[in-house]
């Protein structure tokens, strides 16, 4: 059918049929696409910060560490291990110092993008200060890999006094960078040290957990004021909506309380309007049927006396099948309308009872018969217990009549009630399939009947909001369609 691919579609993308679910699902993504970009935006722009001011740290390290080498070249020979072994005796220096014999090899940490902006930066205001031809090896290392002295010693092999205070910050374990500058042919001078605060970690990190909260609160709080403010302004459309309904059904409906935004008002103004109009129409109708059927009832039995008259008895058999005819066009109009137009109260119908007083003149003592049904309706539907009973009645009676046999199926998922009647008949040509509900039309011209009972039916199912459809089935026969809705999209 037409349908399937739209009912496939919201298989795979369930979207929201109120208007407050859809309301909420639309502001959830402009909230998450806007606060996705604004958080990019702001990512980029402190990463941006944050790098220049690593590379400034860095370039302020690396002078510090040109004012080392520079004293360290200004003291004797003699006295530089002297001085090395006072400050490592001292502590809390921020550098680990070592005079070494040659450059220590240290596995190296891989370089990003950050690292090579400090490496790049120390490298270059050492040899601005330093000199272009001084030897230099600038490497990130992790505090596990690192080495010093020339014995290669690891950090944990040495007095906390010495290194760990420089050199580690718990729990962060941040990497290390060694510079090592030659100082003499034979004489490499070790210095390893870690970045000023808040530079300690060089990885690239995402949206810290505090942004992550704000966007979260700020997320809820505004699909919680949304929903709010939707809900508020639909109450009025629910009470429209609810009121459509029970007028479609033919209740009477007090005229509804306008309310909400000015265009919910004015759509409030308008169905009060239009119930008014259509109340006044449906009273005239009901009087001009009234006075039909008191007014031509009389002249035709009036005739139907004065035919009696008549010596002619050809003449009066004329006149009396012309009387027939007319008699059946006014019964079928009148009946029509009054099968169509019934005043009942909307109440919870079980449709499962009225399917067992419908099926059950047609099942043989032993339980097999003329109607086969699969499948139950899960709960009561809100109707006219006279006119559904009416409506399901005739397509049964349609089936048995043109088909010999019924087989009802039954789909019910709590959004809509759906009935087949399938038969064993001939079935309908496609060109005809609509025609059938025409009043007085039928297809086998030797049945009896007003040809009503279809046109009925369907009067009915759509004075519920549904539909009754027709399809001949491959193997043979019609199936005949009732869609009930339970609720109003």
């Amino acid at each position: 059918m037409p349908t399937e691919p739209v009912t496939e579609r919201r298989r795979r993308f369930p979207v929201p049929r109120s208007l407050l679910g859809r309301m909420l699902l639309l502001t959830l993504l402009a909230v998450l696409f806007a606060q996705a970009l604004s958080s990019v935006i702001w990512v980029s722009q402190l990463r941006a910060t944050q790098l220049e001011g690593l590379v400034t740290a860095a370039r302020s390290l690396a002078h510090s560490m040109t004012a080392s080498v520079s004293y360290f070249r200004s003291l004797p020979v003699a006295y530089r291990p002297l001085v090395l072994d006072q400050l490592r005796s001292m502590g809390g220096t921020r550098f680990v110092v070592t005079l070494n014999d040659r450059p220590l090899d240290m596995q190296i940490l891989p370089q990003t993008p950050r690292k090579q902006a400090v490496l790049q930066a120390v490298d270059e205001v050492l040899r601005q200060t330093l000199g272009g031809d001084v030897h230099i090896s600038v490497e990130f290392v992790s505090a596990e890999d690192l080495r010093i002295f020339n014995a290669g010693l690891k950090l944990d092999e040495l007095p906390r006094s010495w290194a760990h205070y420089a050199l580690t910050l718990e729990p962060v374990n941040p990497p290390v960078l060694v510079t090592q500058i030659q100082l003499a042919p034979g004489e490499w001078l070790y210095i390893a040290s870690l970045l000023p605060e808040p530079y300690t970690s060089l990885e690239e990190q995402g949206l810290p957990s505090q942004q992550v909260w704000f966007i979260v609160l700020t997320s809820g709080f505004l699909l919680l004021f949304i929903g709010l403010l939707v809900h508020w302004q639909s109450r009025p459309l629910k009470r429209l909506a609810r009121a459509a309904r029970d007028m479609s059904l033919g209740a009477d409906v007090e005229p509804v309380a306008e309310g909400g935004g000015s265009e919910v008002v004015e759509v409030g103004r308008a169905f009060n309007a239009m119930r008014e109009r259509i109340s006044r129409y449906l009273t005239e109708r009901s009087q001009l049927f009234s006075a039909i059927s008191h007014d031509l009832r009389t002249p035709i039995t009036r005739l139907r006396l004065r035919v009696e008259l008549l010596e002619d008895e050809n003449l009066q058999a004329k006149f009396g099948r012309d009387l027939d005819e007319l008699e059946l066009l006014v019964k079928g109009a009148l009946q029509c309308v009054k099968d169509t137009d019934i005043h009942e109260n909307i109440e919870p119908v079980d449709l499962n009872h009225v399917l067992d007083c419908l099926v059950e003149p047609y099942l043989a003592p032993n339980g097999n018969g003329r109607i086969t049904q699969d499948g139950r309706a899960l709960v009561p539907y809100a109707g006219k217990p006279l006119a559904l009973k009416r409506c399901i009645g005739n397509l049964i009676d349609n089936a048995l009549k043109y088909g010999q046999n019924a087989h009802l199926h039954i789909e019910d998922d709590g959004a809509e009630f759906i009935l087949h009647v399938d038969d064993e008949g001939p079935g309908v040509p496609e060109q005809r399939l609509e025609q059938v509900f025409e009043p007085h039309f039928r297809l086998a011209g030797q049945q009896q009947g007003y040809g009503l009972g279809l046109g009925i039916a369907r009067n009915i199912a759509h004075s519920h909001g549904g539909e009754v459809s027709l399809q001949n089935l491959r193997e043979g026969g019609l199936r005949v369609t009732l869609q009930l809705p339970r609720t109003l999209d």
